[in-house]
Order: C-alpha cells, then sequence, then structure tokens
C-alpha cells in the first residue's frame, strides 16, 4: 500500500535549559545546561542532588492557564505538555473552531502523572475524605489526561490517546501519529510526550543507583553521555510536542515545513538474550534501527546524523557498538551522532519528544549540536565510531537524513527516520 507522505510542521517544547523553541535552538546551539543543584533532593538526602527542572515563569503560565484551571493543579507534567502542545499548534499556524476537527487528532504520552496530586492526597487526606481530593484529581492522575485538556483547547476530533512506553514514549508516540496519517486516517496529529518533576518521580532511581552522584556540587558537568567518567544519568523532565500533517494538507495552506517523516520502527527485546528491565537486548535493538531504515526506504550509508539515546551510563558504548553492526558502518564511515542529555539530563518519559524537538531544528538549521562534557571518549567505542564523529562543538553539517532512537525501560525501542523535506 503505498503511504501518504508526512510532514512536520509545528514545533513546542518546554525543556530543562530552554522553554520555547526559538530558545531551545539557541540552547542547543550553544550547548547551554539547564541541569542544577535541586535543594529538594539534597533535603530528602538523595545521593543525586542535581536535576533538569524546566524554569516556568509566571507569565508563560498565565499565557497558557486561567486562574481558575490553575487552582489544585499539581501536576506538573500536564502543565508541561499544555504548553508544548499548544505552541506546537500555534506554531503551525492552527487555529481551533467552534466544531471539533475529524481530521486532527492527538497522541501526547507520559509515564505517570499527578505524582504531587497523590502526595497531597497522602499527606493532608485521610481514607475517611478521600473526596475532598477534588473534582480536578480526575485529569490530574489519568495517563489520557494531557491529551483530553488539549483536545478540550484545540479541538481535537480524530483519535485522542495517550501512550506510556518509559523512555521511548515521545519517540513512540510519534512514530504512531505518523502511522495514522501515512495511512490515511488523519491529517493532522499533535504528537509528543511529558514528565513530572519531582522526587516522586525520581526517587527509584536513586534507590536503583543509576543516577549521576559525584558532581552535586558542579551541576553542569553531571551528566556525561560517551565520556569514560560517564557516572550515571541526570533525572530531567519537561515536554516536546509535534505537529504532523499530512504532506498534501500542509502545502495546500502555506504552511512552514520543517522536515518530512520518512518512517520508523517500533519493537521489544522480550527481557530475552541480554535484555533485562533495565537492559536492552542488543539483537532487538540492531532489528529495530534496520526495521526503520527499511520502513524508510533508504539505504545506512545515506544516514547523515544520529541523535542517540545515550544516557551516560554504562550502556552508551553497547549501544554505539549496536548502531555501528546494524548500520554496518564504523569509525569514519559511522554518521555524526550526538544526544542532549549532556545538557537537559535524562527526561525519562519526555525525553523522546524533546529530543526529537531538537533533532528536527538541527536539519532545519543544518547544524549538529555538540556533546558537552567529554573528558575521553569511552574506551569501549573504540573501533566503532572514529572521535571526528561525535563533535564536542555545534558545527554547521549538511544533513539530508537523520535517525532518532529511544531505547527504554522495559527493553522496548523506537526508531525513526527523518529528512530534509523536498516538494516534488
Amino acid at each position: 500500500m503505498q503511504k501518504n507522505r508526512v510532514v512536520v510542521t509545528g514545533l513546542g517544547v518546554v525543556a530543562p535549559n530552554a522553554v520555547g523553541v526559538s530558545a531551545f535552538a539557541k540552547a542547543l546551539q550553544n550547548q547551554t545546561s539547564g541541569i542544577r543543584f535541586d535543594p529538594q533532593l539534597a533535603e530528602l538526602n538523595f545521593k543525586c542532588q542535581v536535576s533538569g527542572t524546566p524554569q516556568l515563569s509566571e507569565e508563560v503560565i498565565s499565557k497558557n492557564f486561567t486562574n481558575l484551571q490553575l487552582r489544585g493543579l499539581k501536576a506538573s507534567g500536564l502543565v508541561y505538555g499544555v504548553i508544548a502542545g499548544k505552541e506546537a499548534f500555534q506554531d503551525a499556524e492552527l487555529e481551533a473552531g467552534e466544531e471539533e476537527d475529524p481530521d486532527f487528532g492527538i497522541i501526547m504520552g507520559t509515564g505517570q502523572s499527578g505524582g504531587e496530586k497523590f502526595r497531597e492526597a497522602i499527606h493532608y487526606i485521610d481514607d475517611k475524605n478521600v473526596r475532598r481530593l477534588g473534582s480536578t484529581s480526575v485529569i490530574q492522575t489519568m495517563t489520557s489526561g494531557i491529551s483530553a485538556w488539549l483536545s478540550g483547547e484545540l479541538g481535537a476530533g480524530n483519535l485522542v490517546t495517550s501512550n506510556s512506553s518509559a523512555c521511548c514514549t515521545g519517540t513512540e508516540a510519534f512514530i504512531l501519529g505518523y502511522e495514522r496519517i501515512a495511512t490515511g486516517m488523519a491529517k493532522k496529529m499533535l504528537v509528543g510526550s511529558t514528565s513530572d518533576s519531582g522526587p516522586y518521580i525520581w526517587g527509584g532511581f536513586d534507590a536503583m543507583r543509576v543516577l549521576s552522584i559525584r558532581y552535586n556540587d558542579q551541576p553542569e558537568a553531571a551528566s556525561r553521555p560517551l565520556s569514560n567518567d560517564a557516572a550515571g544519568f541526570v533525572p530531567g523532565s519537561g515536554a516536546g510536542a509535534m505537529i504532523l500533517e499530512d504532506r498534501d494538507s500542509a502545502i495546500a495552506r502555506g504552511a512552514t515545513i520543517y522536515c518530512e517523516v520518512l518512517g520508523g520502527a517500533l519493537n521489544a527485546g522480550g527481557h530475552r538474550g541480554d535484555g533485562s528491565m533495565t537492559a536492552p537486548n542488543g539483537k532487538a535493538v540492531k532489528r529495530c534501527i534496520k526495521s526503520a531504515i527499511a520502513n524508510a526506504e533508504i539505504q545506512p550509508e545515506n544516514i547523515d546524523a544520529i541523535n542517540g539515546h545515550l544516557t551516560a551510563t554504562v550502556k552508551d558504548a553497547y549501544e554505539i557498538k549496536n548502531w555501528s553492526e546494524a548500520l554496518n558502518l564504523k569509525n569514519s564511515n559511522f554518521p555524526k551522532i550526538n544526544t542532549f542529555k549532556s545538557t537537559i539530563g535524562h527526561c525519562l518519559a519526555a525525553a523522546g519528544s524533546i529530543e526529537l524537538v531538537g533533532s528536527i531544528l538541527q536539519l532545519k538549521e543544518q547544524m549538529i549540536y555538540g556533546n558537552s562534557n567529554i573528558t575521553e571518549l569511552h574506551p569501549d567505542l573504540d573501533g566503532f565510531v572514529s572521535r571526528e564523529n561525535i563533535p564536542e562543538n555545534s558545527e554547521h553539517l549538511k544533513i539530508n537524513h537523520l535517525i532518532k532512537a529511544s531505547f527504554g525501560f522495559g527493553d522496548v525501542n523506537a526508531v525513526v527516520v527523518l529528512s530534509q523535506f523536498v516538494q516534488s
């Protein structure tokens, strides 16, 4: 079956180092860190006392929410997602009508929602007074609350849902939205993901001892992907959102087109082989990469840049090995590769969507943003990728095709292929 062509026409982002697309592009280009000392984590005796928490101004909040909507609103992820989703909708120059749009749908994912609302209940409401949670507790704590809220604001009349696949959530939502348009089931989809901030989200990871603990007094140095002294990931949060659109629809209304989506793939490793709840099955990772490239109908050597998952843990080198073997490319033939986690941390369920916004900006700007905090490359990278293909500073690069991947908790994988848009 012939696929409809799908393009990206709108972006929105709430990230640890910037709020808003233009500020985010500048922050990534300048490698501005959004990782800061977190007094709340220190007070709670976390081993990791740094985080990537978005800094929202009162101006941004009041622009996106009424005073009534803010009353009792504790779910930070919902706040982030609404702001990012509305920005993407506005960036695409779309307008909400008086009636729902049957061609427009939403898939905004999340890991969990309303942790702070539940915390409020535990501390202030006993079992006999559960009704005091209030009427807003429903939309704040149900997974689909973010998509439902945005649907009401924007008038979506197609599929409105939320997905949840750990670190793959945002990239998975992107692929699901792409597939819906490619198969003719929608013309426009708002896709992305969001993640709450705070100790109730990050506490389990601190207990697992996978977070960075050596740089509490040097927050900007704490996240060190691909480096020989990587010391664990830095917890982050935020939201990313994108408008995907049928190419013909976008052209007909004169929309600005950021890039084209060529294809993607989703799979899981089933905790088989070297896979587990917390570790990827390398065989499945390679199969996902190969499937995405086949679905996009290009060859591995056509890939100019990779935005990897690369979390600053012991699995970074293993990820590079899997890329090299899946693409059958190594050393100087390996594409340029980067990760944004050195400046934003690991934003968990929001990671894929925030990083997709950054990846799309790289295509638009024809630039690859630098990898920060590399002391020396991890020795296990030797033989797979040359040093010059891991840029430490942002640089201009001719990018025709870019591949973005997310590999998540639970041994799940998502890979998407993007390209410069060429009207034909």
